[in-house]
């Protein structure tokens, strides 16, 4: 399986990118449209951790601007009635801790703002999702990080980002932290977790 590629940009399409290589083989890497908005201009590089998914008919190749994102995609499309076009169209609309907290949450509803998705499979869809999602936490949650900072009820490192999210950090600079601190201290409470990672942040900033 083709894992990560990089390579400059030949052309966009309405729903992918040709990209080239550095050794000359030309990729069609299908992406989600937030990662589809943020392409650089044709010529320019960029690089995707990547998975590739088998057809009958078709080899196709899917881009993500995280490894995170990717073992989300990957967790989506184990779920029936989910095909990558569908991953993608979720992954379009939410990020993956859009989705732990809706799991978190048992927000079921929120799934209907995909296109495509309906309240029925939209409630067939989310209960394999919180099934699968939780199972999978070390790896969706953490990037195989310490298991027991997002394994735990309540999701203390979900929660922990959202905190710092609502008061103006950065997603990416707050997941980094959460994790550092959780790692450090994995029986924090998200009130400690959230207040430990504030702290962090500021001797960053200072």
């Amino acid at each position: 399986m083709i894992a990560y590629v990089e390579g400059r940009i030949a052309e966009i399409t309405e729903n992918a990118c040709i990209l080239v290589s550095p050794g000359g083989v030309g990729y069609e890497v299908f992406l989600a449209a937030h990662t589809l908005a943020r392409l650089p201009e044709r010529g320019e590089s960029v690089f995707f951790y990547t998975a590739t998914v088998v057809r009958e008919d078709a080899l196709e190749l899917y881009g993500f601007d995280s490894w995170d994102e990717r073992e989300c995609f990957l967790v989506l499309i184990s779920i029936s009635r989910v095909g990558a076009r569908t991953a993608t169209a979720i992954l379009s609309v939410f990020r993956p801790d859009d989705l732990r907290r809706m799991v978190a949450e048992d927000d079921m509803l929120s799934l209907q703002r995909v296109s495509g998705i309906g309240k029925k499979t939209g409630q067939q869809i989310f209960l394999e999702l919180k099934y699968k999602l939780k199972a999978s936490v070390t790896q969706v949650a953490q990037g195989g990080g310490d298991p027991a900072a997002a394994g735990r009820p309540g999701g203390v490192l979900a929660d922990t980002v959202a905190g710092l999210v609502n008061l103006g950090y950065d997603e990416q600079d707050a997941l980094q932290t959460a994790r550092q601190v959780l790692r450090a201290e994995a029986d924090l409470d998200v009130s400690g977790a959230l207040r430990a990672a504030l702290k962090a942040l500021a001797r960053g900033r200072s």
